[in-house]
């Protein structure tokens, strides 16, 4: 791991706007079923037969938005964006950014290369010819870039992404880089490959890092906590990226058969996050990751950070 200073621009204007806020809403479309707890006991080929729930919780996220006049970043699975395509398009009417999620949410440890390589083609030239925008983010599922899959920004890079959100700079089972920057940072894959990369919320707390950011942590933790962190960003104008997911909203979305470990963490406090969320929008502004990303490249010196496989 190395870690330095660089003031590489995503833009070269120096007259970037600045953004309504440095605090993003992300919202990855997809459906229950994509999450990763399901990998074992649900195939992809069975995809098709199962019910689609996400569109109007979609849709209630983006009422939200517009209530406490707030846009935000939607990470879209490109296997969703046939059904959903009018809402993407009003969406960006709205002036929401529409981003690339991939197409068949697989864990990047799942994936070689070329694999990675079509699935990003494949969604990207989806999601622009539906919507009629250009993709200019991505974010891996399951935040899957990883030491273990650093090569996945040298095919993320050469794809032509502006920016990547995939890096959660935590210790997880399922993902993680602990010791990756807390705010915006370029990364760095082994071969040399860089990207800018925007990580979830985190609170470096007494030699720990907590996630704060979003999915099961914004539902299970103490709203005052989640308030406190970004309000303490906002005070020192640092970004900070919130997430969350449709099925989030949906307490009432199917049972498939688990473990109790992995049941609890897939439906714990799902009756809690639309309130939790409304709270959240009425408290604090968000805009787009690109708007924020552009502003910060432009004005601030960010730091290096280099993926060692």
């Amino acid at each position: 791991m190395s870690l330095s200073v660089c003031a590489e621009p995503l833009a070269e204007s120096d007259s970037v706007a600045t953004p309504a806020s440095f605090n993003c809403l992300s919202v990855d479309v997809e459906e229950y079923f994509h999450a990763e707890v399901f990998h074992g006991c649900l195939s992809p080929t069975e995809w098709p037969r199962v019910q689609r729930r996400a569109e109007p919780f979609v849709e209630r996220i983006a009422a939200l938005l517009e209530e406490y006049q707030s846009r935000a970043t939607f990470f879209v699975l490109g296997s969703v964006v046939e059904q959903m395509a009018p809402l993407l398009r009003r969406l960006t009417e709205r002036g929401h950014e529409i981003a690339c999620h991939g197409y068949g949410h697989q864990h990047l440890a799942r994936l070689n290369p070329q694999e990675l390589r079509d699935d990003l083609h494949r969604s990207r030239r989806i999601i622009e010819d539906a919507v009629g925008v250009r993709v200019l983010g991505y974010r891996a599922p399951t935040f899957s870039v990883t030491r273990a899959t650093a090569w996945a920004l040298d095919v993320i890079s050469a794809e032509g992404f502006e920016y990547d959100a995939s890096i959660f700079p935590i210790r997880h089972d399922r993902y993680g880089v602990p010791t990756a920057p807390l705010e915006p940072f370029w990364a760095v894959s082994p071969s040399g490959a860089r990207i800018l990369e925007y990580p979830p919320l985190t609170l470096d707390w007494h030699f720990l890092r907590v996630p704060i950011g979003g999915g099961g942590y914004l539902r299970l933790l103490p709203e005052a906590i989640v308030h406190r962190c970004i309000a303490a960003r906002e005070r020192r104008g640092q970004p900070a990226m919130i997430y969350v997911h449709p099925w989030e909203l949906d307490p009432g979305q199917p049972r498939l058969p688990l473990g109790l470990l992995s049941q609890w963490r897939h439906r714990v406090n799902l009756h809690k996050t639309e309130s939790k969320l409304e709270r959240l929008l009425s408290t604090h502004r968000f805009d787009t990751a690109h708007n924020i990303l552009q502003h910060v490249c432009v004005n601030r010196n960010l730091p290096t950070f280099t993926l060692d496989a």
